[in-house]
């Protein structure tokens, strides 16, 4: 049975932070909040932790993102050149995945035979302290029913209901929007919004 810790985004628990990374670095899987929905996460380190988030969000082949504390952290995990990074100050931390090419860091089970990963520097204190705490990006996806975001994602309540015995912890900081991700691929020459979500490109 999963247990509900209730953070606050001004000002998160260290005590509670602790005890998540704990469980992260034990192959655990959370779901946690964002600056847009809600989403599952494991440590980017962990492969069963990958293979259980693939499980329980049904994300088998698909692109999985991952949640780095800055840029410096972006610049271990993806190749970054100086109009990607531009790019990358001018929007984060902010509603928005940034697919860029993935550093040979990423591991290949959360690749899925991909040499592209998702980047995501959310604005929102509760991921950027826990991946600030694990030194290590999160592999992630977020909370929804296929390609639709529906109402309970937003209530952590309903979601601790719903994902009770599949996850190692919900954290509840507060209500979420439905609102996805901007995103936006940095791969080419120039970038593409291939979904239009929270953010406003610069």
């Amino acid at each position: 049975m999963a247990k509900t810790v209730k953070l606050y985004e001004q000002n998160p628990s260290e005590r509670e932070l602790e005890r998540v990374v704990k469980l992260l670095k034990n192959d655990g899987v959370i779901i946690y909040p964002t600056d847009g929905v809600y989403a599952f996460g494991c440590s980017l380190r962990s492969a069963k932790g990958v293979e259980k988030l693939r499980a329980i969000s049904g994300k088998q082949e698909k692109l999985l993102s991952i949640v780095c504390s800055d840029i410096s952290m972006v610049d271990k995990f993806a190749r970054i050149d100086n109009q990607q990074f531009k790019i990358l100050k001018r929007n984060t931390p902010g509603p928005f995945t940034f697919i860029l090419e993935a550093s040979s860091k990423v591991p290949d089970k959360a690749l899925s035979g991909r040499r592209s990963v998702g980047v995501r520097i959310p604005d929102n204190n509760i991921p950027l302290a826990l991946v600030a705490m694990l030194d290590f990006p999160l592999a992630t996806t977020s909370v929804k029913d296929d390609d639709e975001v529906v109402e309970y994602t937003t209530d952590p309540e309903l979601i601790a209901e719903r994902y009770d015995s599949l996850v190692d912890v919900v954290i509840d900081g507060g209500y979420g929007s439905l609102v996805p991700t901007t995103l936006v691929d940095l791969t080419g020459d120039e970038p593409e919004i291939l979904r239009e979500g929270g953010g406003e490109l610069k």
